[in-house]
């Protein structure tokens, strides 16, 4: 189960990859006219509606993202059947049409029909059309219906399949709406302390690739609070939207880069180069693009102790920036790009104070840090016992040399560390990690992947390995591709 929930969580990545792209329209139509958002002038007007051609259709976007990712094959077929599901649920659970069914008016209908083009049911019918499409691709009806052999049945079966899952929401998903509302409504309630219990799970989930999910309910229109959309489109409530985003921001841009000098610091000296070759290049991608998890993966499974304490940190300063006359916005993620695009955001209050609470942030996290690193002794990276050599590269061994240049090389590295092509049954990768399934987890060497120049590698079962790589993880993945299929 959890390995599903962090495919999807990966799945997801592709549509979010299309908000930086918003960020940038958004933020430009607002810096061109702040006041009247777009009414003073056509060029602003032009990348403001271009923004909410993207923001606006986020949910439409995980069900194609979604179908895709969840698929066998990634191709335009699970794309077109995710689209066919979102089209059949959202159309036949509409307000007018369940009025319609009800034989009541459309304002008496439960206000749950009315939030029915949401991320949640975007995702879910991601899933019908991806399951859809692994089920019935190879499928063989009869000479009368050849046509639709294959691929070509695949779009008719998931129409079949989502007009039953919408019968079944017709029922259910008045009674979830409710129940994510009065989640939604009992975190909302409590103010800047929610917004920090929200920060501190939002963190502390990441191991498991499991905190897609929870963005989901306070980002997007799931319930209503759809911090994210109403902060960037100025429908909200000024001086409130933007209480999930904001805390944010001092830990990505300087919490996290602060920890990562002061276990730079505390490293061991003969292998403080290593170390910092690490942990600046994820401090960088933290500050620079709000990209946390090369870092946090460097030092949350050595380092379980600290990366709790990095949990509770994020959900205190959620809760101090909720309180504080401060609210910035994202539509990638905390970073200096976003921050920077922020400033002219309809909901923006005073973005420039991340400056001053940041600095203050950063203290706290090289002090905190470095009085547990001291403290309790702990394996940050740097700090490994003398027979752990993991984090040092063989000086002479050209290959992870040339790793650091070519990803050829890298992910030759990588699949020689997971026990070779044979040994894996499948593997995939998200915004920073891949992730692999292999058939007999006691062949996989850690510390060989780790050579590589490897930020982190984790085990998540015996048999469920995650190679964090970085925001290139692509190109790693790709290389590793090529090898597999390769050898086969």
């Amino acid at each position: 189960m959890v390995k599903y929930l962090q495919k999807i969580g990966r799945s997801l990545m592709l549509p979010v990859a299309c908000l930086p792209a918003a960020g940038i329209l958004y933020g430009i139509g607002y810096w061109i006219d702040p006041a009247g958002w777009g009414s003073n002038s056509v060029v602003a007007a032009f990348c403001i509606k271009a923004a909410s051609a993207i923001i606006d259709q986020i949910p439409l976007l995980f069900a194609i993202g979604t179908s895709i990712g969840m698929s066998d094959e990634q191709d335009g077929t699970p794309a077109l059947a995710g689209l066919v599901s979102w089209l059949m649920i959202t159309t036949l659970l509409s307000t007018n049409a369940v009025a319609m069914y009800t034989g009541v008016d459309a304002a008496s209908v439960p206000s749950a029909f009315g939030r029915i083009q949401n991320a949640f049911i975007g995702i879910l019918s991601g899933l019908i059309g991806a399951t859809c499409f692994n089920k019935f691709k190879n499928a063989t009806p009869p000479e009368w219906l050849a046509f639709f052999s294959g691929k070509r049945c695949v779009a008719v079966v998931t129409a079949i399949v989502s007009a039953i899952v919408a019968a079944i929401l017709y029922y259910v998903w008045p009674v979830v709406y409710g129940a994510l509302e009065k989640f939604g409504i009992s975190i909302a309630e409590l103010g800047p302390i929610g917004a920090g219990v929200y920060g501190m799970f939002n963190r502390a989930l990441i191991p498991l690739g499991l905190h897609h999910a929870l963005n989901a309910v306070f980002w997007f229109d799931t319930i209503g609070i759809n911090d994210l959309g109403k902060f960037w489109a100025g429908t909200g409530e000024l001086g409130v939207t933007g209480m999930y985003m904001t805390g944010f921001f001092p830990v990505m841009m300087f919490g996290l880069v602060a920890g990562a000098y002061a276990m730079y610091k505390e490293a061991k000296p003969e292998r403080k180069n290593v170390a910092k070759s690490l942990l600046l290049a994820g401090s960088f991608a933290a500050f620079f693009t709000g990209i946390t998890e090369p870092l946090e993966f460097s030092f949350m499974f050595l380092a379980p102790g600290l990366y709790l304490i990095h949990a509770l940190l994020t959900g205190i300063c959620m809760t101090v920036c909720a309180y504080m006359p401060v609210r910035c916005g994202f539509n990638f993620s905390a970073g200096m790009v976003d921050w920077i695009l922020s400033f002219r955001a309809p909901m923006a209050v005073n973005p420039w104070m991340i400056i001053p609470i940041g600095i203050v942030v950063a203290l706290i996290y090289y002090v905190v840090f470095t009085w547990a690193i001291r403290k309790f002794d702990l394996r940050t990276p740097g700090r490994e016992d003398d027979d752990d050599d993991a984090m040092t590269p063989p000086a002479q061994d050209e290959p992870n040399k040339d790793a650091k240049k070519d990803y050829t090389n890298m992910a030759a590295a990588i699949l020689e560390g997971l026990g070779g092509a044979e040994n894996l049954k499948e593997f995939d990768y998200c915004a920073t990690r891949i992730r692999v399934t292999v058939n007999d987890g006691s062949q996989v060497d850690e510390k060989k992947i780790k050579s590589a120049g490897i930020p982190g590698v984790t085990r998540l079962t015996t048999n469920n390995v995650q190679v964090v790589i970085g925001t290139r993880v692509q190109f790693a993945y790709d290389a590793m591709k090529r090898l597999v299929e390769a050898s086969r």
